[in-house]
């Protein structure tokens, strides 16, 4: 038989380990999500049974409520149509879009979409179906040629969420952020 100090240890791990994943669980996600990922982690401690002689069971959560922890994770920020109040293809999409994408992919905050905003006013009017026709430059970025965006993907002539996605992708390679595109648009007249 265990002692008494053996059994009043594995009490204390018993508990102790579960709530501090749930405290660990708690503080490392967002807190629109603290409640969902606690609700995903949780412990049951039963009651200890005559025939177990005090010992305490714990249940930890199934693989299920791993991966739905995981997959709300995954979704959480991410710009959605769904939570847009504007309706797609619109400008006033286009612009929730591309700030809402560039913050959480690239940390770009106002001062940034400000940026951005000047300069795809000027080079498309925020419009997915604004095309140079002398040029070739398409979109909302005014990509030359347009078929660049492909690598973004195979909607790239239409949709606004892949146009805006390599616009931005080209914008932080090239330039480094929106401010140094626009002040390149400045100087030199595009960028």
């Amino acid at each position: 038989m265990a002692s008494r100090i053996t059994r009043v240890g594995a009490g204390v791990l018993a508990v102790a380990a579960p709530v501090s994943l749930l405290i660990f669980a708690s503080q490392s996600a967002p807190a629109s999500e603290a409640v969902g990922t606690s609700a995903a982690l949780s412990v049951s401690v039963n009651q200890p049974r005559p025939q177990s002689a005090g010992m305490i069971s714990i249940g930890f959560p199934t693989s299920k409520a791993w991966t739905a922890a995981a997959e709300r994770e995954k979704h959480v920020g991410r710009a959605s149509r769904s939570d847009s109040p504007h309706a797609f293809g619109t400008i006033a999409y286009n612009k929730w879009f591309a700030q809402v994408y560039m913050q959480e992919k690239y940390g770009w905050g106002a001062d940034q979409f400000s940026a951005l905003e000047q300069l795809w006013q000027r080079e498309s009017g925020w419009s997915q179906h604004a095309h140079n026709s002398s040029s070739g430059a398409h979109g909302i970025p005014q990509s030359l040629p347009g078929s660049k965006m492909a690598s973004f993907g195979s909607d790239w002539a239409d949709n606004p969420e892949t146009q805006i996605k390599w616009g931005l992708s080209y914008i932080k390679s090239v330039y480094g952020s929106p401010s140094g595109a626009l002040a390149s648009s400045h100087s030199r007249g595009w960028y």
